[in-house]
């Protein structure tokens, strides 16, 4: 057991067996590789997706960038040059996987354009796709911030990319206020996917 709990990988790997091991049970008991299975790997897919996702951006938010004040100025270097960077790259695939996984799913499912066009095309006669285009288009704008404005400024200001102190600092602030802005929507984003699972 130490050899798989003390590798991360070999826990990620005993994870998905003991997964693939779920679905030899649901095949077992019926189930086939229909459209419904398919449609729930997906949404697994997307759900373990947005956990890394939403996991690193709340850890940014409610732990290292309130705790980096509080760090001596000597050890900040083993934050921006092997913490961040590491949990910047998860983050930024976490959330590619998230939209991809979530794209893929409402394809399936047949909800894709009437969600991302909040109803318009159907009248707003499906409440349930309205919700769950509220939480894709908040979503979107969230997968947005992180490759186009947060990435981008984090590599300035941890060096990855050369720039004069001051462009540093600029580039901190936007990566934080970004940041910020997708920890405040991460909050209506998930009520509105989840409210949407519980509309008839």
């Amino acid at each position: 057991m130490a050899a798989i709990l003390t590798s991360l990988r070999n826990t990620v790997i005993a994870g998905f067996v003991l997964a693939a091991v779920l679905v030899a049970m649901y095949l077992n008991w019926g189930g086939d590789f229909g459209h419904g299975f398919w449609a729930f790997i997906f949404r697994w897919l997307h759900v373990i997706s947005g956990v890394m996702w939403i996991g690193l951006l709340w850890y940014f938010n409610f732990v290292q960038i309130p705790n980096m004040p509080n760090i001596p100025d000597e050890q900040k270097p083993a934050i921006g040059k092997v913490i961040a960077p590491a949990a910047l790259w998860w983050f930024r695939w976490g959330a590619m996987a998230t939209i991809v996984t979530g794209i893929i799913l409402a394809s399936m499912n047949g909800y894709l354009l009437e969600a991302y066009t909040l109803g318009i095309i159907e009248g707003f006669a499906v409440e349930k796709n309205i919700a769950i285009g509220i939480g894709m288009w908040l979503g979107t704008i969230m997968w947005f911030n992180v490759w186009f404005v947060i990435w981008p400024n984090q590599k300035i200001a941890l060096g990855m990319v050369d720039a004069e102190a001051d462009a540093k600092a600029k580039a901190a602030r936007t990566a934080m206020l970004f940041s910020r802005t997708n920890t405040l929507l991460s909050i209506p984003m998930l009520f509105a996917m989840v409210s949407a699972q519980n509309i008839y």
